[in-house]
Order: structure tokens, then sequence, then C-alpha cells
């Protein structure tokens, strides 16, 4: 049985070229559950996978696509069964292993979970990755006693896909959100989220020399990194926390630990890749009820197999917008 899948291979000299091939069930790689995707959708590791590759695929050819929903066509595992309805996000899907850039996929049991009640499949991929990340960064806020009435949260990168559902998200919570874009275009798209007040890149990407300035955030998600970051932990205030998801400002930190020790701030790495099961499953049960649905359409951006090529360059450069769900079998 033959079906579509997006392919890159690389040529002696390094080069890769990327296309929409036919390919048969006996290519998919090991695994236990084989599952017809539905959608996927576009991160920035899928971008660097089409493309540069960026450390992250070790064997070529290779079919990227670090997110999938569909369902499942045949298990040798007891846990799922034909027809079940399931999410894959994590565990390196896409990068090391044959990703869901096709219309058939086989993985491990242990990385899927149901899909949770209340969300369609191409909901589930509106999501992904990314706003599974952003529901995580609030979870993680929360944790450390962000609250409503604490003042208002700074979410950067914030048209970006985790930039975008945190928006909606915390909005939708009761928190006053301060969006920090480069994209003075997407102001309007931003406050339709629930954004209350758009804040300038250039405002808050200069390098200041002071370790504190005054207390302005309660919280931070953070999808920036480098010396925004940097910035940011000085502004927030008093045992305020940021929770670091991204490095598209580089992956350098240029700080001091004056913040920590004078203001008790905190600084929690978000990880999705190899998140527990059990807390993943806990992430997607709020996604499905602190994430409105109205807002996540508002997003969509529809694809298909191949147009990824594009959309891949795009997101490289800070140019997609929303969350674009890929359409494996348009």
């Amino acid at each position: 049985m033959t079906f579509n899948a997006l392919l890159v291979e690389k040529d002696e000299a390094g080069k890769t070229k990327v296309s929409v091939q036919q390919l048969t069930t006996d290519q998919l790689p090991e695994g236990n559950v084989t599952v017809a995707v539905d959608y996927s959708t576009v991160n920035y590791k899928d971008g660097l996978c089409i493309g540069p590759g960026g450390g992250l695929v070790r064997t070529y050819p290779h079919v990227p696509g670090i997110d999938m929903a569909g369902t499942v066509e045949q298990s040798s595992d007891n846990r799922y069964k034909a027809g079940d309805k399931v999410v894959l996000t994590g565990w390196r899907y896409g990068e090391a292993h044959w990703g869901g850039y096709a219309q058939k996929t086989r993985v491990n049991a242990d990385w899927l979970v149901p899909l949770p009640e209340g969300l369609t499949t191409k909901q589930a991929m509106a999501v992904g990755t990314a706003g599974f990340t952003a529901m995580l960064s609030v979870m993680a806020l929360e944790d450390h006693g962000l609250k409503p009435e604490g003042g208002p949260v700074l979410v950067t990168g914030a048209a970006g896909g985790v930039g975008s559902v945190a928006t909606a998200i915390l909005a939708h919570l009761g928190y006053e959100v301060a969006a920090v874009t480069g994209r003075p275009e997407a102001a309007d798209y931003l406050k339709s989220l629930g954004a209350t007040q758009i804040v300038a890149r250039e405002d808050i990407n200069e390098t200041v020399k002071r370790p504190l300035e005054a207390e302005t955030w309660a919280g931070c998600i953070d999808a920036v990194g480098g010396d925004m970051l940097a910035r940011i932990l000085g502004q927030l205030k008093y045992g305020g926390s940021a929770a670091a998801v991204g490095l598209a400002g580089g992956a350098g930190l240029p700080a001091t630990v004056i913040p920590f020790l004078l203001r008790g701030v905190n600084l929690l790495g978000i990880d999705s890749v190899h998140c527990p099961t059990e807390k993943r499953l806990a992430v997607w049960k709020r996604v499905a009820t602190d994430l409105p649905m109205d807002k996540l359409e508002d997003m969509i951006v529809p694809a298909t197999l191949e147009d990824l090529p594009q959309l891949g360059a795009n997101i490289l450069k800070g140019q997609v917008k929303g969350r674009v769900v890929v359409d494996v079998n348009a």
C-alpha cells in the first residue's frame, strides 16, 4: 500500500532536497502502532528538519513532522486498538524518528496519548507542540504562585505558535497579557486573542547595564532567550517567574544573579520533548478546558504537504503567524 509523504533527502555533497513522494508501508520505521495521520503542524524544529537539519536529523532520507494526530490502524500494544484517535508530540518524533508529514506513520505506543475529550484531531494539531508547550508554561507559572491579581504577564514572540496560544490561554484565565512582537501589523491579531498591551520588541530587546529595573511583570513566557530574557529577569516583580521555552533570540543569557538574590525570581525551564505521560495527560486536559476554541480557530492557517518546504523556510525567518494546520490528505 502506498501513501504520500514529505521526504527530505541529502546528497553526497550534503545538500538536501525536499519533495512529496509516494512511499510504501514496508518503508516505515519500527514501532508497535500504525496510525493513519489526519493532521500535522509546523513548529520551529520542523523548519530545521525540512531545511538545514539543525543537528536534529540523524539519518536520511527522512520524513519530518514533530506532531501528528490521527486514527490507529493497527496495534500490537493492548493500550490502543484500531479506530482509536491519538495525538503525538515530543519524544524526538520527526527528528530521530520518521514523523507526521505523511499519510501513515508507525510509532512506539509509549509516545501516544488518547485524543483529549472535546478536541478534534484538527484542533489538536492547531495546538501541537507549540500549544502544548504554552499550556505547560502556564501550569509551571501557576505552580510558582502566579495569579491573575498579581499583575500583567509578559509573552514574548507573541505572534508565533507558543505565544499565540499562551496569550489566548492567559487571557481566558483572567490574566492581563502584555504581548511582545516585532511585527506591528500583528497588533490587532494579538488583541483579538486577548492581549491588553502590545510591547514593541525593540522596547524590551535593548540591553541595559542595570541588573534591576522597575518591578513590572508578575510572570513571563519567553520564546526568545538571549538579551531579551536577561532584561526581563530584571523587570520581574518580587517572587515572579519566567518560563523559558525557546531561543529565537539566541542561546546565550547575559544576565546576573542579582534578580534571583534580591527579588527571589525564578527561571523555569520548559521541556515538552521528554515530558512524562502522566503530565502530558494533565496538560492536554487543561488545553481542552482552558483554551477557548474560537480563539484557536482564529489562529489556524491551513496547509498541505506541498506547502511545507516554503513554510519551513518561513518559520525559520519568523514569518509564520499563528498555528499552521497541515492536512496531509489534501
